[in-house]
């Protein structure tokens, strides 16, 4: 594979990853210049929906028309997105711009898979996809960071314009390298009631996730109401797709053992990752006394475990051939290094505090993109954009869950532990605070935050006993369907059917 190629697909990743996580540190400035604290919540929502609801779209088109026409359109939004948002004079032009944004980057992570398994046999995989997680990892740490510098410094706005130079060179050179084979014509048939009914299902349970616990009681109406059409809308999905001839998301994918077993693994490891690492941050800077930028110098110690590990699992796969193994103790090593930060107080040793970031970096990096490679490997070769649109769409259903899930348990905890006293939590609002009432701030946030920790070994747990049903199917050593000429320089390969 080209590494300029390589480099511009990693460029696009990082800007559909960094906009994920580059406003959670800018939110309050952004809401408060615009007018806009009530609807604060949708500044992230309107992104992560709308990508959320692109993904298995944008995965199944891949398919029928080819991954660069998709690629190219994906860019093209997600830099007019940001445009409307650069120029954004209201909380409403920036939700309807997060939204453009969401878009776009919504398939460009399945989109850079995609390429890279039409690229690259699945034995020689695992190598690529770990620069794939690298850009994750980076993005989903320095996300924060970046938007703190920003918002401190030229403001926030340059989170948009930041877009503009980046996302051109990678439109510029997805444009000028990637080169695919042409496609049978055919008339292409869209899944129009999967479609809807998908999206219907993924607005109601991001939207149940986003507010149930937190935004309304539990037992409200409008929690209630979401509940009811999730499960609705996600039975008359899977109704529809049994008998459509080209479903948006075939069913079939999932009666493969191995596929199956694989997606349920990344799910529970998404909402342990996600539910873990959004918090940790904040944990550092109130608990462990880290300023901000310190506390994003402790998380590079998860950076590092992930980095590490991904890169030396991708290694061992491309080696051996054999991924169950690393599969499993990815698993099992993140379940034990949850259970580790469970046992956080405020007078643990920071570098033991890292060890066991680094502990929780290391069973993610094992495992995380050798499961994409095991989706892929395990779906016919002409549902490879597919498939891994469906694993990256439940993944992301498990950053909603984990996220709000963890946060609504948090917080109801926080809320009982923490002193009267205490009404603001920002770190620099409890570093005012007289010396008692700041240890007693960072017992509270400590015994809130710890038991939720623990609560998310059974959820990994869950993924052991589903990898624990993964069959060992052989990774293949050739280019198995439609691909581009990225990987050698023979020119396009014919389209093997």
């Amino acid at each position: 594979m080209k590494r300029p190629l390589l480099v511009a697909l990693a460029l696009a990743l990082l800007l559909s990853e960094l906009d994920q996580t580059v406003f959670a540190t800018a939110l309050p400035t952004v809401v408060g210049e615009l007018d806009g604290v009530a609807d604060m919540l949708w500044v992230n929502t309107a992104y992560l929906l709308a990508g959320t609801v692109t993904m298995p779209v944008v995965g199944r088109l891949s398919d029928l028309l080819g991954r660069k026409p998709l690629l190219v359109t994906g860019l093209l939004v997600f830099v007019a997105g940001s445009v409307l948002g650069g120029l954004a004079t209201s909380i409403d032009v920036l939700v309807a711009a997060r939204t453009v944004q969401g878009l776009g980057a919504g398939g460009m992570i399945i989109l850079v898979q995609a390429v890279v398994a039409d690229a690259v046999p699945a034995r020689e995989r695992a190598p690529y996809l770990s620069a794939v997680a690298a850009v994750f990892a980076v993005a989903a740490v320095a996300g924060p960071v970046l938007g703190g510098w920003l918002t401190d410094g030229p403001g926030w706005r340059w989170a948009f314009w930041l877009n503009l130079p980046v996302g051109g060179a990678a439109l510029v050179a997805v444009a000028l390298l990637l080169h695919e084979p042409r496609r049978a014509p055919g008339r292409l048939r869209l899944d129009v009631a999967g479609i809807t009914l998908l999206t219907v299902a993924v607005t109601a349970v991001v939207l149940l996730a986003s507010w149930a616990g937190t935004r309304y009681p539990y037992t409200s109406p409008v929690v209630l109401g979401l509940a009811v059409l999730t499960l609705g809308s996600t039975a008359a999905f899977v109704a529809v797709e049994h008998g459509v001839a080209e479903p948006i998301l075939p069913l079939s994918l999932f009666a493969d053992r191995t596929f199956s077993a694989a997606v349920l693994a990344g799910l529970a490891m998404s909402v342990a990752m996600f539910g873990t690492v959004g918090y940790l941050p904040t944990y550092l800077q109130l608990v462990t006394g880290l300023s901000p930028t310190a506390a994003g110098m402790a998380m590079l110690s998860l950076v590092a475990g992930i980095g590490l590990c991904t890169v030396g699992s991708a290694q061992l796969v491309r080696r051996t051939g054999r991924y169950r193994a690393l599969t499993l103790a990815g698993s099992v090593v993140t379940a034990g290094a949850l259970g580790l930060l469970a046992t956080l107080t405020p007078a643990t040793p920071l570098p033991l505090t890292c060890a066991y970031l680094f502990g929780l970096g290391a069973g993610i990096g094992c495992a995380w993109e050798v499961l994409v490679v095991v989706v892929q490997n395990a779906s016919p070769p002409d549902l490879v954009g597919t498939a891994t649109a469906a694993n990256s769409f439940v993944r992301e259903i498990g950053v909603c869950l984990g996220s709000a899930l963890v946060g609504a348990a948090f917080v109801a905890r926080l809320g009982r532990e923490l002193p009267a006293a205490a009404t603001d939590l920002t770190p620099t609002a409890v570093r005012r605070l007289s010396p008692d009432l700041q240890a007693a701030v960072a017992t509270a946030y400590n015994d809130a935050l710890t038991p939720v920790f623990a609560a998310l070994v059974p959820v990994m747990a869950l993924a052991v006993v589903a990898l624990l049903g993964l069959r060992e199917v052989p990774l293949a050593r050739s280019l198995r369907g439609v691909g581009s000429d990225l990987a050698t320089t023979e020119g396009p390969r014919r389209a093997q059917r």
